[in-house]
């Protein structure tokens, strides 16, 4: 198999393996707030630029790094750029005491399109499961993942591979066991009545 099909492999099994657990829904309607050493604010643009030691929290929702700038749309969205040395993201799932947590050099937030993307170094970790790769998608909304090794151009040694550990999940516990607790009487027993 080719790299790129290897790459598409290991993401349709990485899709396939993680649980499905939603980010925290109350997240979205809690407000923004962002906290750094310094800010400009461009009400025209409608751009914010926060440097140093950033930290942008919205509900359980964490985000940390360097710079931060975000932007507004026209329907008062905000998209958010994270810059750092190892900016990173965590936030609550939704119904389990587990957060999702991920780092790289670059991450996107697009509160519109609820997806975050990690870039350079990226790294995401859920519980036990753990990926790598140059570049994560993760789509709150539907829990898809998509990891990428990076692209090369002609003459390039080959991109960096994917790497994920995958822990195994509990089975559902089997059903009672149709075998009584006390065995009937077998034959030339006899069965005396109780007191």
């Amino acid at each position: 198999m080719s790299p790129g099909k290897n790459n598409l492999f290991l993401a349709g099994l990485l899709l396939l393996c993680m649980p499905a657990c939603y980010a925290e829904l109350a997240d979205r309607n809690k407000p923004l707030h962002l906290e750094s050493d310094q800010v400009t604010i461009d009400d025209a643009k409608k751009v914010s630029t926060f440097t140093g030691n950033v930290q942008l929290t919205q509900g359980t929702m964490l985000m940390r790094g360097d710079k931060i700038i975000v932007i507004q749309d026209n329907d008062g969205f905000k998209h958010g750029t994270v810059y750092g040395n190892t900016a990173s993201f965590r936030q609550k799932l939704e119904g389990v005491d587990e957060y999702m947590e991920g780092s790289g050099e670059r991450i996107e937030y697009d509160a519109r399109a609820e997806v975050v993307d990690f870039h350079a170094q990226a790294r995401v970790k859920r519980g036990m499961d753990d990926l790598r790769g140059e570049h994560i998608t993760y789509n709150i909304k539907t829990e898809v993942f998509q990891v990428s090794g990076g692209v090369t151009m002609p003459g390039e040694t080959p991109p960096k591979r994917v790497r994920a550990v995958l822990q195994p999940k509990p089975r559902n516990t089997p059903a009672a066991s149709s075998v009584p607790e006390t065995l009937p009487a077998g034959p030339g027993s006899t069965l005396l009545p109780a007191k």
